[in-house]
C-alpha cells in the first residue's frame, strides 16, 4: 500500500467539487488532522485508504494496513468479537455506526480509539464502502474511569458508617430486604442477631463521649471478624446497636456465632467502671426464621429486638434467641 494510494483518486469521496477544492488540498485537509480518516472497499475487505496519523498514533504504518484483519487483530482481546460483530452487521444493514474499543499499538500498549464509520451505497442502493474516521479517545476514557472510580468510592462512603467504618443503616435495610427475599424465595432460614453495649450510656457519663466514640471502634472491630462467610453482613444498627444479617442460617449456628460475639467483646477487656463485671459487654437477641406465606421482614426485626430485651432483663453479657 502506498502512502497515498492512488487507487482510490476520490479519497473519501466526500462531496466537493474541484472548483472548491482540488485533490492535494483535499488531500492535506484529511492529513492534517488528529482524526484518522480510512476507507474499505465492502468487496474485498481490503483497506482502500487509511491516513498516516495512524502510524504516529499507534506505530503501525499505512502500508501495514491491508484488510479488515488487520483492523480486528490490532484490537484488545476483550473488545474483538463485539466490535468486529457489531461493526459488520449494522455495515451489512447499510447502518452507520460508531464504536469504542482499544487498539494494540506497535509497542504492545491499547489506546482508546473512537471509530466513527459511514456506509457508502452504489447506485443501486447496495453497500459499496466504509469510510469513516478513528479518533483517539485515550484522555476521555480515562476521565469516564476516573470518574466512575470516584463514584463507587462516593457510594462505598454513602454505605458506611462515618465513626465505625462498618455498614451503616442505609446498607443494613438493603441487605436485610435482599436476604429476607432470598428467604422467602428458596425456604430457607434467615437469622438475624441484634447487640448491644450494655450500660453505654453510663459509660459515655464516666469517660466522655470521645472515649465512648473510640469503644464503639474497638466494639465494631471485633465483631466484625467474627463470622467468615462472604454472604453475612455486618452493620451499625445505630447508637451502640449492631446487627449480623445471616442468609440461609439455621437457629443453632446463629446462636454459636452470637456466643463467639460475646466472648471476643468480653476479651477486649475494654474497662467499664460502671459495669457491674468491670469491663464492656454486649447482649444480644437472636432470631431464626423460614419466612412462609403472610411473614413480613417487621415482625422478624420486632421478635429479635424482643430477644434483645430479654437478654437485658436476664442480666447482659448474654444473648436470647428464638427459633
Amino acid at each position: 500500500m502506498s502512502e497515498i494510494p492512488p487507487r482510490d483518486t476520490g479519497l473519501l469521496e466526500l462531496p466537493l467539487s474541484d472548483e472548491t477544492l482540488d485533490h492535494s488540498v483535499y488531500k492535506t485537509l484529511l492529513e492534517s488532522t488528529k482524526a484518522i480518516p480510512w476507507k474499505i472497499d465492502w468487496k474485498t475487505l481490503q483497506f482502500a485508504y487509511i491516513g498516516p496519523q495512524i502510524e504516529a498514533l499507534l506505530g503501525w504504518t499505512p502500508e501495514s494496513w491491508v484488510s479488515v484483519d488487520d483492523w480486528a487483530t490490532r484490537m484488545h482481546p476483550e473488545d474483538r468479537d463485539w466490535v468486529v460483530n457489531f461493526c459488520v452487521s449494522q455495515s451489512r444493514q447499510g447502518t452507520d455506526h460508531e464504536a469504542d474499543y482499544r487498539a494494540l499499538t506497535r509497542d504492545g500498549d491499547y489506546v482508546w480509539i473512537r471509530d466513527v464509520v459511514h456506509v457508502v451505497r452504489d447506485a443501486e442502493g447496495e453497500v459499496e464502502a466504509l469510510v469513516g474516521f478513528m479518533f483517539d479517545i485515550s484522555e476521555r476514557k480515562a476521565y469516564e474511569e476516573e470518574l466512575t472510580r470516584l463514584q463507587r468510592e462516593l457510594e462505598a462512603y454513602s454505605y458506611q458508617d462515618g465513626l465505625t467504618g462498618v455498614a451503616n443503616r442505609r446498607r443494613l435495610d438493603d441487605n436485610l430486604s435482599q436476604a429476607w427475599e432470598e428467604a422467602r424465595r428458596n425456604t430457607q432460614p434467615l437469622s438475624l442477631i441484634m447487640i448491644d453495649i450494655d450500660h453505654f450510656k453510663e459509660y459515655n457519663d464516666h469517660y466522655g463521649h470521645l472515649a465512648g466514640d473510640e469503644a464503639l471502634k474497638r466494639v465494631a472491630e471485633a465483631l466484625s471478624r467474627v463470622a467468615t462467610r462472604p454472604r453475612d453482613s455486618f452493620a451499625r444498627f445505630g447508637g451502640e446497636e449492631f446487627m449480623w444479617v445471616l442468609p440461609e442460617t439455621p437457629a443453632e449456628a446463629a446462636q454459636q456465632l452470637a456466643e463467639r460475639c460475646r466472648r471476643e467483646i468480653f476479651k477486649l477487656q475494654l474497662p467499664h467502671a460502671a459495669s457491674p463485671v468491670g469491663c464492656v459487654t454486649v447482649s444480644q437477641g437472636v432470631a431464626t426464621r423460614i419466612p412462609a406465606f403472610g411473614d413480613t421482614l417487621p415482625s422478624l426485626l420486632e421478635q429479635v429486638d424482643r430477644q434483645l430485651y430479654l437478654a437485658k432483663q436476664g442480666g447482659r453479657n448474654r444473648f436470647s434467641a428464638v427459633g
